[in-house]
């Protein structure tokens, strides 16, 4: 099920909507680990999250686990499960992979992400055969496999990263930009997105009505 459904699902609940709540994992350097993930991770699905996802190591260095534990997390944990999925160091091919590994496993969500830079790099990238940005990655994901995948994109209530000047700051125009292309991600069939961590609630709120 998409996880679209899912938020519009408990939005029309009684009492003014089901909350929605999610939680995230990130995969473990061990065996070990991964089997205490698991643990936890049937402990934390009792509470019904909306869904939860799994992050993609930094150009795909944890590709093969991500791509089990999403699998476990879907069919033997049986919560809704996202998957990440960036552009770092990624050609098109191993996107594909990744995307028709858990399309037979039956997961139907993605946060598409550019991702960040590898280690001991300043800046992204563009690798040959791969993609240079997140609205990229959203595009060739409708092309390819239509409305199969319900497409998650992040959103930066205070504009991304990279532009926030040395004064914590966002240029009026910076953040216009960066909303702009945020709506370019959505017209290219994202449905949902997630945003950056932020402190500051009146941020979020200004961020939601632009």
């Amino acid at each position: 099920m998409k996880v679209i459904e899912k938020i519009l699902e408990s939005a029309k609940a009684g009492d003014g909507g089901k909350p929605v709540f999610s939680f995230e994992f990130f995969p473990p350097k061990t065996e070990e680990g991964v089997e205490n993930l698991f643990e936890r991770m049937e402990r934390m699905v009792a509470h019904d999250p909306t869904f939860c996802d799994i992050t993609w190591g930094a150009g795909g260095s944890t590709a093969d686990l991500t791509l089990e534990i999403a699998r476990r997390m879907q069919n033997l944990v049986c919560v809704e499960t996202m998957m990440h999925l960036t552009c770092t160091n990624m050609p098109v091919e191993k996107i594909d992979h990744a995307l028709e590994t858990i399309k037979k496993d039956g997961i139907q969500n993605v946060l598409a992400l550019r991702g960040d830079p590898p280690r001991g790099q300043d800046k992204f990238v563009q690798i040959q055969g791969g993609f240079a940005c997140a609205l990229d990655l959203v595009e060739h994901i409708r092309k390819s496999y239509g409305d199969y995948f319900g497409i998650a994109v992040a959103g930066y209530p205070e504009a991304h990263p990279e532009v926030i000047e040395s004064n914590g700051l966002a240029t009026p125009e910076a953040y216009a930009k960066d909303l702009a292309y945020l709506k370019r991600k959505v017209d290219a069939g994202a449905e949902v997105i997630v945003t950056q961590l932020f402190y500051d609630v009146d941020n979020f709120l200004k961020f939601v009505n632009d």
